[in-house]
């Protein structure tokens, strides 16, 4: 496809400039002509992806099974210009109690020879009371997109209080959004990872288990793992959501591992500790997603994230037990016809 290799080329240009700055200035020029009545109606139908039977899980349609993972719209901004792109739903956030501003920049880096990303971003976010809001607005005049909301804790929250910030995020937008993602994996928040052990991880579950049971419409509810965890944590972690009744797992966020990479050193090295995600996650994502599939048969719904670029790496993780899938960085490399050219060959 001409336009495609018309992305290639614009993506090859801002790839020279530093990669937070360009994120931001992409998604806020696809605002801009989303803006425009005209130019917004052509390219709806330029990236519509093509008709599939919407599918049913959790009581809720999904247009299609492809989805935006969490870390791209962190503040629910770009709703309207994501729903154009042709996703079946979007994870925003990672939110947290208050606005914070993450950690120091840069802090968000590209390996183009590996097509992966490196990020230690640090929950940067607006805080749940505006993302609430936010998201309040928008649901008024849109219900077709499903929206998922991923929750952590703030970098000042001791690892003992943690499951607070977790239940006032929780409870803030739990209304506003379709389902609900504990985030308890990411590496870029000091100890963050610690609450993956089965006794703090228990009682944030729990806590929110009780309050979704409470409110007036009960949200699924789903954990995102890591794809570091040895065995043994991994099986108590499953264990434990099948025992909460858990409604879904994320497999799964970012590795620290920095292995088999064909970056040069000096490169990898250059940029510091952080998730990596993309083509390198592939493999580790297949097989984490095929052996929580072997645990929890149908009792979960699984939501495959990790090296998603194409259909066949869709084929693969659906094979190995997926339900819904999620891309990120694919998004960055493949450009904004991702969805349309995944579906269209499914």
């Amino acid at each position: 496809m001409v336009i495609c290799g018309v992305y290639k080329l614009i993506r090859n240009i801002l790839f020279r400039f530093e990669a937070e700055s360009v994120h931001y200035f992409s998604m806020n020029a696809l605002k801009f002509f989303h803006s425009l009545p005209l130019i917004s109606g052509l390219m709806a139908k330029m990236f519509r992806p093509p008709h599939v039977k919407p599918v049913q899980l959790w009581n809720l349609s999904f247009k299609n099974t492809i989805g935006l993972g969490a870390g791209f719209d962190k503040n629910a901004r770009y709703l309207d210009e994501l729903q154009m792109l042709g996703f079946g739903f979007v994870e925003i956030g990672t939110v947290t109690p208050l606005a914070q501003s993450g950690n120091e920049k840069p802090r968000l880096f590209r390996l183009p020879k590996d097509k992966a990303i490196i990020n230690r971003m640090g929950f940067n976010n607006d805080g749940a009371d505006v993302i609430a809001e936010r998201l309040q607005i928008w649901k008024k005049r849109n219900t077709d997109m499903i929206i998922g909301a991923n929750i952590g804790k703030n970098k000042a929250t001791s690892n003992e209080d943690a499951w607070k910030d977790y239940e006032t995020c929780f409870v803030k937008l739990q209304p506003w959004v379709d389902y609900m993602v504990v985030n308890v994996s990411s590496p870029n928040t000091p100890g963050l990872r610690d609450l993956q052990q089965k006794d703090a991880l228990k009682k944030i579950l729990q806590t929110l288990t009780d309050h979704n049971a409470k409110m007036g419409m009960k949200k699924p509810l789903l954990l995102k793992i890591a794809p570091d965890l040895d065995k043994e944590t991994t099986d108590q972690v499953i264990d434990l959501c099948l025992q909460l009744k858990l409604d879904g797992l994320i497999v799964s966020n970012t590795t620290i591992s920095r292995n088999n990479l064909q970056s040069d050193k000096k490169t990898i090295d250059s940029t510091g500790a952080g998730g990596l995600s993309g083509k390198p996650l592939q493999q580790m994502s297949v097989e984490l997603v095929k052996y929580v599939h072997q645990k929890v048969k149908d009792q979960m719904i699984i939501i495959a994230s990790g090296g998603i670029f194409n259909a066949d790496d869709v084929k693969e993780k659906k094979d190995a037990g997926a339900n819904l899938f999620q891309v990120w960085t694919g998004f960055i490399y493949e450009g904004p016809f991702i969805v349309k050219k995944i579906l269209g060959k499914n």
